[in-house]
């Protein structure tokens, strides 16, 4: 049967729910990391979701972040936790842990950063150096996947037109060496490179201008796995079809498939 690993931002919990609900039908993953869940503690949709068969470990910080990892309701989790250490904004609630399937898993969103050479800049790229600390511990502890939007396309292959990307972030060189960090500190390899190599696969797309039917995107979602669980990775693809339809979020998700 093998384990299926996804990640989505879904740019507001409550306001993408249906569609959530119908991925969960639709592909019962074995764990789904979301990003932008943009609800306070109270606000989370904890039993809509449990009748969908899913618990959350969930990490709520209001209108603008919040990360989850949705689970089916009988998995026995482990030592969860919430935050990352060493983190610029923990109030912001960028990271959060758990471990099933003898797998610690991890779902981050990364700050956009805004500008480059902003405060805002220089907290993403503070973020990254605490995510490569933590990965690092983390990575020796056992199996690890690391997956979210860390809002980096880590080469020109991961944006639709690198010459329109001019000293923009996303595409930055600090930010690139920064995720570059992240997987040299846990020996983790990124699923898509690791079975597509150059072939381009985007994960999110404007709503403006028409950019996801223009394809006009990027890739700045990505699974990190680390070394021993690299040789399982069976399949990475994206569920494009839910960027289309009724209120879809700005990203798909992101899958990979690993062999038992």
């Amino acid at each position: 049967m093998g384990v299926l690993v996804a990640t989505w931002n879904v740019n507001s919990l409550r306001a993408r729910l249906p569609r959530v609900e119908q991925f969960l039908l639709e592909h019962s993953p074995d764990v789904l990391l979301l990003q932008e869940t943009k609800c306070s503690p109270e606000q989370f949709p904890s039993a809509d979701l449990e009748l969908a068969g899913y618990r959350a470990i969930e990490h709520s910080g209001g209108r603008w972040c919040g990360v989850a990892a949705l689970v089916p309701a009988d998995v026995e989790v482990h030592d969860s936790s919430f935050g990352l250490p060493g983190e610029p904004d923990p109030s912001e609630a960028r990271w959060v842990e758990t471990t099933f399937a003898g797998i610690r898993f991890v779902s981050v969103y990364v700050p956009n950063g805004r500008e480059v050479d902003s405060p805002h800049f220089e907290q993403k790229l503070d973020f990254l150096a605490a995510a490569a600390n933590r990965v690092s511990e983390l990575a020796k502890l056992g199996p690890l996947i690391v997956g979210g939007d860390m809002n980096v396309a880590p080469r020109d292959e991961d944006v639709w037109d690198i010459s329109s990307f001019s000293h923009s972030t996303h595409v930055s060189e600090p930010e690139r060496a920064a995720l570059r960090g992240v997987l040299a500190a846990g020996e983790m390899v990124d699923a898509h490179v690791h079975l597509h190599g150059d072939q381009p696969q985007f994960t999110w797309w404007d709503y403006r201008g028409g950019s996801f039917h223009r394809g006009f995107g990027m890739r700045i979602d990505h699974i990190l796995a680390s070394s021993g669980i690299a040789e399982r990775i069976e399949s990475c693809a994206i569920a494009r079809d839910y960027r289309k339809g009724e209120k879809p979020s700005d990203h798909v998700p992101l899958l990979v498939t690993l062999s038992d």
